[in-house]
């Protein structure tokens, strides 16, 4: 462990912008002055890092990239398409073409940036956080080679989803990758983003380090969708980081498919008068996967809100965590904030570890937060069996049941088609048994 990622480190700084590798090495810093956490890290309580290897290398830019997106993501989401495999572009698999003309939208990539570009991405890189209180976040600032820049003018609209996508190919042996998504977006704006993580039939073992980080200027409107569906050995500890200013809100979703570890924070800071955010998730681990999401939502300024909903179906022997955070500050009069956490144990061998918490400091809030743990309803079950179902398609009908609510939630259609199909066969392995939820 104590040589994990010394390679990568030590080769991110080669290939990239000058301005870049000042920022590298801030996050090399902090870095250095961290411990790897411990199951006597009071964050890190149930979930272990023993997954992670000392032999992860940075990708190759110079390797052969596929010919072709697999199958189930050529169609993307209507939009324009930013593609990186095992963190390298792909311009052949890319198209940014409905941006031309496009006022007021600005999207780069941090390796092209022009001059203006670069001085706004180092002026807010890790502006959503403190990276000294988040070593994985410093970890990818240290192997940045690359990422993703969106600026959206004041009143700007993106028309349609944007969409980055963050593909595992891993055909060489154990890699690493950092993403990195920095999104200012201005007053009154408007746009849809989806992240997504695949690791591609075959991949081998990888780690990547996801940092994402949304500003939203006053009136803004931003939705986020972020997709994890990376399996088999693949180890991702990421952060979603938002800040919201005055009457700005965010629709943010977020999915996680099994693998080895999946360690996800999401904190997002209230800091404007009439924000509002709504904060949706769903995470399936089977066999032995583990899933940890931590979520923090700090309620800064008066008259704002915020709407948290989570649901796992953990199933076989996988584990999950749930640690769900509402910090209400002294000043945060007015505020409405909710919390919800559900879960549903398919196996008496899976297991959650749940905790949501509230902190308030102020006295005029209106505030709640609740968790359950449950396993399938033996009464619907025994229901569905009478007419005609048999127990595998109706534990499948259940499962499905218990998250369709947040998947029909999904704003955007296309993200939705896609969503259905993928969350069904995660309980059904054989497709007949899908005819009646697809």
């Amino acid at each position: 462990m104590t040589s994990f990622m010394k390679q990568p480190l030590a080769e991110a700084s080669r290939r990239v912008p000058h301005w870049l590798q000042s920022i590298q090495a801030r996050g090399v810093s902090h870095w250095g002055a961290a411990a790897l956490p411990t199951r006597r890290t009071e964050n890190w309580k149930y979930t272990s890092l023993q997954a992670l290897r000392d032999d992860y290398r940075l990708a190759d830019p110079s390797a052969p990239s596929p010919d072709a997106l697999p199958a189930a993501l050529r169609e993307g989401f209507g939009g324009p398409r930013l593609v990186f495999v095992d963190g390298v572009f792909q311009s052949e698999l890319s198209d940014l073409s409905q941006l031309d003309g496009a006022e007021g939208v600005s999207v780069c990539r941090f390796d092209e940036a022009s001059p203006e570009q670069a001085d706004r991405i180092a002026e807010y890189l890790d502006s959503c956080f403190d990276p000294s209180e988040h070593q994985f976040a410093a970890l990818n600032t240290a192997t940045l080679r690359d990422g993703v820049f969106v600026d959206l003018a004041d009143g700007a609209r993106l028309a349609a989803p944007l969409h980055v996508l963050w593909l595992l190919r891993a055909a060489d042996g154990p890699v690493a990758m950092s993403q990195r998504l920095l999104v200012l977006a201005g007053a009154n704006s408007d746009a849809t983003l989806v992240e997504q993580f695949v690791a591609m039939r075959g991949a081998a073992a990888s780690f990547c380090s996801g940092v994402t980080e949304l500003r939203l200027g006053p009136g803004a409107h931003l939705d986020h969708y972020r997709l994890h569906e990376e399996e088999g050995e693949a180890v991702h500890i990421g952060a979603v980081h938002a800040r919201l200013d005055r009457d700005s809100r965010l629709e943010s979703f977020h999915l996680a498919l099994g693998s080895s570890l999946k360690r996800i924070d999401v904190n997002l800071r209230h800091d404007g008068p009439g924000a509002h955010a709504d904060l949706n998730g769903i995470y399936l681990p089977r066999g032995d996967e583990h899933i940890d999401y931590h979520t923090t939502i700090d309620h800064a300024v008066p008259h704002c809100s915020s709407d948290e909903v989570f649901r796992g179906i953990i199933a076989d022997r996988a584990t999950a965590v749930f640690n769900g955070r509402i910090h209400i500050h002294p000043d945060a009069q007015k505020t409405r904030a909710e919390l919800s956490n559900k879960n549903l144990l398919t196996s008496t061998e899976a297991e959650v570890n749940t905790k949501p918490e509230l902190e308030i400091y102020a006295d005029d809030v209106s505030c709640a937060h609740g968790a359950t743990v449950a396993q399938l309803d033996a009464e619907a079950l025994h229901y569905l069996r009478t007419r005609g179902v048999s127990r595998d398609e109706a534990e499948v009908m259940l499962s499905f049941g218990f998250i369709n609510e947040l998947v029909d939630g999904v704003a955007l259609e296309a993200l939705r088609t896609y969503l259905k199909p993928r969350v069904a066969a995660r309980f059904a392995r054989d497709e007949t048994l899908m005819r009646h939820i697809l």
